[in-house]
């Protein structure tokens, strides 16, 4: 109407600029290169931290003990445990939920896509394994073959998002799905071979968390909350098995369905009808609250399944975990304390170099490799807009190893010379991974 003002005018200064504060650190949060500085950061904080004279605190830090009870039963864990165990069970559900969209109708759609990342992923495991073998074969170091043949998800992603949106999506999901794999891979390995004994029960209590997920699939239940409970139980199975309990978080991301839930009519339609009933009902003199409750609830839920389950969990939780999950992840777990590898013991030196030479060389060889082979044969292809280079980038940045190497060590070795050996060199290794991965892929974007 003429003369009227118009609401924004009605709106606090403080307020409107509260609203162009928030609207510029969500755009900002969706830019991934800033995600893997942020990453970066804290890594380099974390071993500043562990190699100063403020180092007990550090450790004192992550070994604090929460405890957490009710009535006469408690737990405790410590904060490196629930980092590690917990919040990143959440990194893995968001990337499980991109894998699972490109196995639906992304470049993982195909078996011939499909088969690249897996073996890519063998291969990066089996060729670094050898190396080391044939290094240290007949040693007691030896008992360490296992150490180089993780790729750190985290970590990879990370120093592939410093490239910025130069690279190719397919090399980021080709990346993603063979760090997955190789985790997983990993994860058997210690099952296997790292483990005394596995608790059976545990497999039964995690069966019996998926199946209520697949319960609550068919029941129609789309709200990501009540899958908390669910969750939680094929988290805690996993946990009681012996297993790593994040693999939880890639089985719940594999699992969200790629389609909304089925509705008596299209979630547009259902918006369109709900909107106008709820306009005639405002516009009503004396209009009754209730009678607007239906209308909103349904635009509510017709809203939400607008976006895929497996849409809505990457679109919900990726600032969560690329600000907040992984530079946590990053610091308590990047702070390797330097002082204690000896290196001038003979076995200690094959320990270093064989990891090393497994990380940086055999990781890439393997990835390299495995995918020509494939390739060649004509078994896959490579996914769309993926080069050789990208290939390469790929089997580069898959010889970032870090934490889970650094995990597998800690099992492999009883010796503290030999243990200290092992993580410096998997720190050495994984460094210059990410130098290389960078160099190379910088180099090639400047060509392009």
């Amino acid at each position: 109407m003429p003369g009227k003002k118009p609401l924004s005018s009605a709106i606090p200064r403080p307020q409107v600029l509260a609203e162009r504060a928030l609207s510029a650190l969500e755009r900002f949060s969706h830019i991934e290169a800033v995600s893997g500085i942020a990453l970066l950061v804290a890594a380099l904080v974390a071993l500043a931290w562990a190699n100063s004279p403020y180092a007990a605190s550090y450790e004192h830090l992550w070994h604090t003990q929460i405890t957490l009870g009710f009535g006469e039963w408690s737990v405790s864990r410590s904060l490196h445990f629930l980092v590690n165990d917990g919040l990143m069970t959440i990194f893995f559900l968001v990337v499980g939920a991109e894998i699972r969209q490109e196995i639906h109708d992304g470049a993982l759609a195909s078996f011939k896509m499909a088969i690249l990342p897996l073996g890519a992923a063998l291969g990066g495991v089996v060729v670094p394994a050898l190396i080391y073998l044939a290094i240290n074969h007949g040693t007691e170091a030896s008992h360490g073959w296992a150490v180089p043949t993780a790729t750190d998800i985290a970590f990879a992603v990370g120093v592939l998002a410093l490239l910025g949106k130069s690279i190719p999506g397919g090399v980021r999901i080709l990346l993603l799905a063979l760090a997955i794999i190789d985790d997983i891979v990993a994860i058997l390995i210690i099952a296997l071979f790292y483990t005394a004994s596995l608790d059976l029960s545990g497999v039964v209590i995690a069966l019996g968390g998926v199946m209520m997920v697949l319960l609550f699939q068919r029941m129609g239940i789309s709200k990501m909350a009540l899958y908390i409970l669910p969750g939680a139980i094929v988290w805690y199975g996993l946990l009681k098995t012996g297993v790593h309990p994040t693999l939880a978080g890639v089985l719940l991301g594999l699992m969200s369905p790629v389609r909304s839930m089925p509705m008596r009519e299209r979630p547009l339609e259902s918006l369109q009808r709900n909107f106008h009933e709820l306009v005639d009902k405002f516009s009503a003199k004396g209009h009754d609250p209730q009678a607007v409750h239906q209308p909103l609830k349904q635009i509510r839920q017709a809203q939400r399944e607008m976006l895929s389950p497996v849409q809505r969990i990457q679109t919900a939780l990726h600032p969560w975990v690329a600000f907040g999950i992984m530079p946590l992840f990053a610091l308590a777990n990047a702070g390797v304390n330097l002082a204690g590898a000896n290196l001038d013991e003979g076995m200690s030196q094959h320990v270093f170099i064989a990891v090393i030479l497994a990380l940086v060389v055999g990781k890439p060889v393997g990835v390299i490799l495995a995918c020509g082979l494939l390739v060649k044969s004509r078994l896959c292809q490579l996914p769309q807009g993926v080069t050789w280079s990208g290939v390469v980038l790929v089997g580069l940045l898959a010889g970032i190893g870090f934490t889970m190497s650094i995990f597998i060590a800690s099992l492999a070795f009883n010796d503290a010379s030999l243990l200290s050996a092992a993580k410096l060199s998997v720190l050495c290794a994984s460094g210059l991974a990410a130098v290389l991965g960078l160099s190379w892929g910088w180099a090639q974007r400047k060509r392009a």
